[in-house]
């Protein structure tokens, strides 16, 4: 199932996530070398690699706001 997260406090408007029984297949857009990494991965093992990952003084970066995301579908908030 495709899943579409608006990111806040970063420079990309959109992160696209396909998850399929639990494992991410990819994503497109502004991250791709990031869904290259991820791709094959469980929604868990991608979360604990890049939830805290902080760009500058944002106190958030892409890689957290796709952990973010993952967590929001892991609750069925998008």
């Amino acid at each position: 199932m495709e899943y579409r997260y608006k990111p806040q406090g970063v420079c990309s408007t959109e992160i696209i996530v396909e998850v399929e029984n639990n494992i991410i297949n990819g994503c497109n857009g502004n991250l791709q070398g990031i869904a290259s990494l991820v791709k094959g991965m469980t929604i868990d093992d991608v979360i604990a690699k890049l939830k805290g990952i902080e760009c500058g003084r944002k106190g958030t970066s892409c890689p957290d706001q796709i952990a973010i995301a993952l967590e929001k579908i892991k609750k069925g908030e998008i």
